[in-house]
């Protein structure tokens, strides 16, 4: 990637989240989170040059690598994909700012064990499959907030920051847009329970994503193409 087209992606992307938000809010804050899974860490480099922070990565070694060949640069790292249990160590190992992906209370209680077992501790998001298609991982909706509150409970190192969700996987915009506010309406409920973040949109649908509430996307091809 050249570094006019890095500056020039990011700024599209910025004008279309300022567009967005401001139909919300003038006080909403949309956190950035460049997906680079199918792309190299040199591209990252060059988004990181031209003013990008924030990256994510859905597999482990992906993630290893990445950190590895970029560790000289002060870059915050996300982990957006499943989560094998025999990945567990080595993702805890590379201590990501943020494990966006916890999709269910069996996933928080071995990851909870295998921290505690190395004194350490993760921020994670629950994830939270609100449009209810058999390909998505994450809680049903119904179940979110009381789960949420068993992880707080049961699982004390982990460090709950929010939910995070994927949109409807469909063309009819209204359904994409009822599964966001699905979301939206639990975060809204678990804000108490000091829920910061609620991680929605992707790059085709980040605009309708942030209009509902999100304050953080994850946007891959909208950065990198």
């Amino acid at each position: 990637m050249q570094m006019q087209k890095a500056i020039d992606n990011l700024d599209r992307l910025i004008a279309d989240v300022e567009d967005a938000r401001l139909q919300l809010s003038e006080h909403h804050i949309v956190k950035i989170i460049g997906i680079s899974k199918y792309s190299e860490s040199k591209d990252v480099s060059t988004l990181y040059k031209a003013g990008q922070r924030a990256f994510g990565e859905n597999k482990v070694q992906d993630l290893k690598q990445k950190m590895t060949d970029l560790e000289d640069l002060p870059l915050e790292w996300h982990f957006v994909g499943r989560l094998q249990k025999n990945k567990i160590n080595n993702l805890i190992d590379l201590k990501p700012t943020l494990m966006q992906s916890l999709d269910s209370i069996e996933l928080a209680q071995e990851l909870n064990k295998k921290l505690e077992a190395k004194d350490k501790k993760m921020n994670c998001l629950l994830q939270i499959n609100s449009a209810k298609e058999d390909s998505k991982a994450g809680v049903m909706p119904e179940d979110a907030i009381e789960i949420y509150k068993q992880i707080i409970q049961t699982c004390p190192n982990i460090i709950l920051k929010g939910v995070m969700s994927i949109g409807a996987h469909v063309q009819d915009e209204e359904i994409i847009e009822k599964s966001f506010n699905t979301t939206k309406i639990i975060f809204d409920e678990l804000k108490p329970l000091g829920a910061k973040y609620c991680s929605m949109g992707m790059s085709n649908d980040f605009k309708l994503a942030i209009k509902c509430g999100s304050n953080m996307i994850r946007v891959g091809s909208s950065l990198f193409k």
